[in-house]
């Protein structure tokens, strides 16, 4: 039996890289960072029997995910023959919102099913089949890499960790994320229609960020990256412009009818009370991850 675990990601702006043959090659730049909840994934394994009509079961728990393909085509890349393997996923963000939950599904399985099994695998090699499966099914593109590190992201060369590098940012330590969400956004049918509008924007706002490493330019960044693609809803630019008029930054979560803002402790209970005017949307409150995607 094991149980991993890997933080949400919320990316703010990005420029897909897609014209590579091999998968591990494919994802993104951008940046973004992960927060303290995710996925937590436990594996347990035992012997097949007759009575078992598949390799495994997978039940979630928390927010409703619906669509297992990610899970199950993570199993598939491992040796589950004779084996019977049951999946929980406890999901502590809401599914299509911007939070790469199929990443963490994908990674937080990836590695307890390793680890499990007793498969020996590097991380790496591990997190490799995440982000293959993620590409796969058309579920993100830096996701894995940039929650397998955590923190406070620049992800500066595309592909699958161990391919793909990320530049970490100053440390967020001291701030809390707040996060209003209203409605999912599918990012599979959002990569399809608007991926030429999105690529030079986001690879000129990687540059300059790597320039300023300012955390306040990349909220200002991210909205302006969110207007020109085209995502704003009224609802979301009511959101932003009441915040805007208190002094506080946001920033917009791809894909997902979703705001954040990066707060002091000062401000925390300010920005609270201002969303609450929003009885529609779900508040989340967490803090930077810094540890990344980890057995637990």
């Amino acid at each position: 039996m094991a149980t991993a675990f890997c933080p949400a990601h919320i990316t703010g702006f990005f420029k897909a890289e897609l014209d590579k043959e091999d998968s591990k090659q494919l994802g993104s730049l951008g940046a973004g960072f992960s927060i303290q909840k995710g996925v937590k994934t436990t594996v347990s394994v035992r012997e097949k029997t007759k009575h078992d009509i598949s390799n495994f079961s997978i039940k979630v728990n928390g927010f409703e995910s619906g669509d297992m393909r990610v899970s199950e085509l993570v199993l598939s890349k491992f040796p589950i023959d004779k084996k019977f393997i049951d999946v929980t996923h406890e999901i502590d963000v809401p599914v299509g919102y911007g939070f790469g939950c199929s990443a963490a599904v994908a990674l937080s399985l990836s590695i307890a099913l390793n680890d499990a099994l007793g498969c020996k695998l590097s991380k790496i090699q591990v997190a490799q089949i995440a982000h293959d499966v993620e590409i796969d099914c058309k579920t993100g593109l830096g996701d894995v890499l940039a929650s397998y590190h955590g923190g406070f992201e620049i992800r500066v060369k595309p592909g699958a960790p161990g391919i793909g590098e990320v530049k970490k940012m100053n440390s967020m330590d001291k701030h809390d994320v707040i996060i209003i969400c209203f409605n999912p956004i599918s990012t599979k049918k959002f990569l399809k229609e608007k991926i030429s509008s999105i690529n030079g924007l986001g690879g000129k706002m990687v540059k300059k960020l790597i320039e300023s490493n300012d955390t306040e330019e990349f909220q200002d960044m991210s909205v302006k990256f969110a207007k020109y693609v085209n995502v704003i809803t009224p609802k979301m630019n009511q959101v932003i412009n009441l915040l805007h008029k208190n002094g506080i930054k946001c920033g917009v979560a791809l894909f997902g009818e979703t705001i954040f803002s990066l707060v002091t402790k000062d401000e925390k209970n300010k920005v609270k009370e201002i969303l609450k005017q929003f009885d529609d949307g779900l508040i989340i409150t967490s803090k930077i991850d810094n540890s990344g995607a980890r057995l637990q």
